[in-house]
């Protein structure tokens, strides 16, 4: 058998960073962020990272009989909008409020939140990007960023691509958890808008427009100012202070319904307590943001389509005690907040559609 010959390269040490991760640029990204992330210290965490686990005393909080509440989620294809036009600056916002807007509708406080960056190559301005809009939306939510992971993995995904990951936990008082079980005929149902997409529905969205060869860089039909792009790449609203000032003040709320992929046809539904509760929903009572429209009508989207993919402009359904409308009504208005009443709880057999659409 014919020996190979030993070269130069055969006697090259091999390292971690020469396989494609590099410690010392994570090392760095770390102190950079510190001061990013102390900005969203409060009770029961001071801000500081850089330990094998984030901590928070939740024994300075006055509960009596607490309960603890998680959520983990992610902001899907919306990602791929937002690395395909290089903007950054909203996109942990998204992951922040997909996980902490289904912890306020269990009636949970927001206590922590952790996030996972996953990529092929770091990039630390890009990652210095997005864990600053992490800890805009942990700000805007109350909410403490304790800690994460940055992990760097060649060969895993494309070049300049990468995943998000978050995890949240909050707390709540068992007597004051949500849904309720006593939600029956006749209860309200009000809609709190959503500002446009928010972070579900993407895969559709980019199909619809890839196959219409769409100018994201144009402007959007409707006059606002913004591009398509950016009208796209809206952060998620964060809904966690104002339900949290609502609960506070009002008994009448029995459950909340977060509007996120499956639209209102899925989600409404998740809270009912048994399989007789429906709804009677009247799409005529709000107006929806333009995109919808221009999606709807550019992909030929059916209208049960756009409910059961969409959120269709609304982010919320409270269901409330008819007799608590006016007081949660006058808690909106003074905060200056829209609100639509969009229909009512029904009685409705197992076999039938949990929800009726109808237009006056």
């Amino acid at each position: 058998m014919k020996k190979r010959k030993i070269t130069k390269d055969d006697n090259q040490k091999i390292t971690y960073a020469s396989s494609g991760v590099n410690i010392e640029k994570a090392n760095d990204l770390i102190e950079e962020i510190k001061p990013i992330i102390k900005n969203t210290q409060r009770l029961g965490a001071d801000g500081t990272i850089g330990g094998f686990g984030g901590i928070f005393d939740i024994g300075l909080l006055n509960y009596n009989d607490p309960l603890l509440v998680s959520s983990t989620d992610g902001v899907g294809t919306k990602l791929l909008v937002a690395i395909e036009n290089d903007f950054y600056d909203h996109i942990g916002i998204d992951l922040v409020a997909m996980c902490v807007n289904d912890l306020i509708v269990q009636g949970a406080e927001p206590l922590y939140f952790l996030d996972y960056f996953a990529t092929g190559q770091l990039s630390n301005s890009i990652a210095k990007k997005i864990i600053k809009s992490i800890s805009d939306g942990c700000i805007e939510s109350n909410c403490a960023l304790i800690g994460g992971e940055t992990a760097e993995m060649p060969g895993l995904y494309e070049k300049g691509h990468f995943d998000l990951a978050g995890f949240s936990v909050g707390v709540v008082e068992r007597n004051k958890l949500l849904p309720k079980q006593n939600i029956k005929k006749g209860d309200l149902l009000i809609g709190l808008p959503s500002n446009g997409l928010h972070s579900n529905g993407y895969s559709l969205v980019r199909n619809i427009i890839n196959q219409k060869n769409i100018n994201l860089s144009l402007p959007m039909s409707d006059k606002s100012g913004e591009t398509i792009v950016e009208n796209l790449l809206r952060p998620t609203k964060i809904y966690v202070k104002l339900i949290f000032e609502l609960l506070k003040n009002s008994n009448g709320i029995k459950a909340i319904s977060n509007i996120t992929g499956g639209g209102i046809t899925e989600n409404l539904p998740r809270i009912f307590p048994n399989s007789n509760i429906g709804a009677r929903i009247n799409l005529s009572s709000w107006k929806r943001p333009s995109i919808f429209n221009w999606l709807q009508k550019l992909g030929n989207i059916d209208e049960q389509e756009m409910l059961k993919t969409l959120n269709c402009g609304i982010g919320m359904i409270l269901i409330a005690n008819r007799n608590s409308g006016e007081e949660i009504f006058e808690i909106l208005e003074k905060k200056n907040e829209a609100f639509y009443i969009i229909g009512e709880i029904i009685e409705t057999d197992s076999d039938n559609s949990k929800i009726i659409f109808h237009r006056d």
